[in-house]
């Protein structure tokens, strides 16, 4: 082993025994959290990621290490991304983990540089072993698909690692795979979920954005489930001559959801109303895809893209847990 290898897996190590993290070492998964009791660790392994109960999530996943997600606000951030992640936090999801570990604020700047949040989620993956996860409105949904090609190496060939609590750079391009042991470029990551909320072409020309333009709509194999979320005749979105669907240049497993035509591009991220609502968290708890929405809820502000993101949300971090801990379900 090389002395860059040995002193990049020495600070690794310094990092997540500092951060209080899950890992006693970066050799693997296994025994990597001993803080999780054996008896939560077999009830992990029984869940079915594919059908997870409101009550497993209170009772298991709770108490398991959960992935980072970011939350990217669109352009003009008349309204952020903080409603969604109140949801999301109401919904079960662990607050921290929501959080931008630099200010603590839950919202993102859409104008942020792609490169660097590659390198931040790499910095985060590094010390966790969980792929991250991004959900983006408007020209949030632009910079989440950008990251996704950022680590398909389409702008950089070598990408820094970034601490996200400074954003500073470090004079390195690899880091070491906490599943593996091994040294791995930040380039070729992977991200479990990505969301893009009413991501359209017209403002992408109208701020200069040329590079995305040929990229919107076509999803590479750098994340495992992508969906795009699109408003009929939004025309923010400058979709009014109709909605190009999003697909997968590979791999990747890519959704198109249309909204109904009544929701407002601006107010997508407003669902902070949802948990606290008995029948509409019932609902939510239970939704599957293809669940149809029951008329007395129908009135209920951005219930649709609300159910389906926490659906993929609580799937991943299931899917990721298990994979962290080296169980599966029977």
């Amino acid at each position: 082993m090389n002395r860059s290898r040995r002193r990049a897996i020495a600070c690794v190590a310094a990092l997540a025994l500092s951060a209080g993290g899950p890992f006693t070492s970066v050799s693997g998964a296994a025994g990597a959290a001993p803080d999780v009791p054996p008896a939560t660790i077999a009830r992990l392994a029984a869940i079915d990621c594919e059908r997870v109960s409101a009550a497993q999530i209170r009772e298991v996943l709770a108490l398991v290490p959960a992935p980072r997600i970011v939350l990217l606000q669109g352009s003009v951030a008349v309204v952020t991304m903080e409603p969604f992640a109140q949801f999301l936090i109401g919904m079960g999801y662990p607050e921290e983990r929501l959080r931008n570990p630099a200010d603590g604020s839950s919202t993102y700047d859409s104008f942020a540089d792609s490169a660097a949040l590659a390198g931040a989620l790499a910095f985060d993956y590094e010390r966790t072993g969980l792929e991250p996860m991004l959900i983006g409105h408007s020209q949030g949904g632009m910079l989440a698909i950008r990251v996704l090609y950022e680590f398909a190496g389409e702008f950089h060939r070598s990408l820094p690692v970034v601490d996200p609590r400074t954003g500073v750079a470090q004079p390195r391009t690899t880091i070491v795979d906490p599943r593996t042991g091994g040294e791995r470029a930040v380039v070729g990551l992977h991200v479990a979920y990505a969301a893009a909320l009413a991501t359209g072409w017209l403002p992408r020309v109208l701020l200069g954005q040329w590079s995305m333009l040929s990229r919107l709509r076509k999803i590479p194999d750098t994340v495992a489930e992508f969906t795009g979320f699109d408003i009929p005749n939004d025309p923010i979105a400058g979709n009014l001559l109709g909605i190009t669907p999003y697909e997968a240049t590979g791999s990747a497993r890519v959704r198109n959801v249309r909204l109904p035509a009544s929701y407002s591009h601006v107010a997508l991220p407003l669902a902070d109303h949802l948990p606290g609502n008995p029948a509409a968290r019932e609902w939510i708890d239970g939704w599957r895809p293809g669940a149809s929405l029951p008329e007395d809820l129908a009135e209920l502000r951005n219930i649709v893209h609300a159910a389906d993101i926490w659906n993929s949300v609580r799937h991943h971090w299931c899917v990721q847990a298990q994979r962290l801990l080296k169980v599966s379900s029977s």
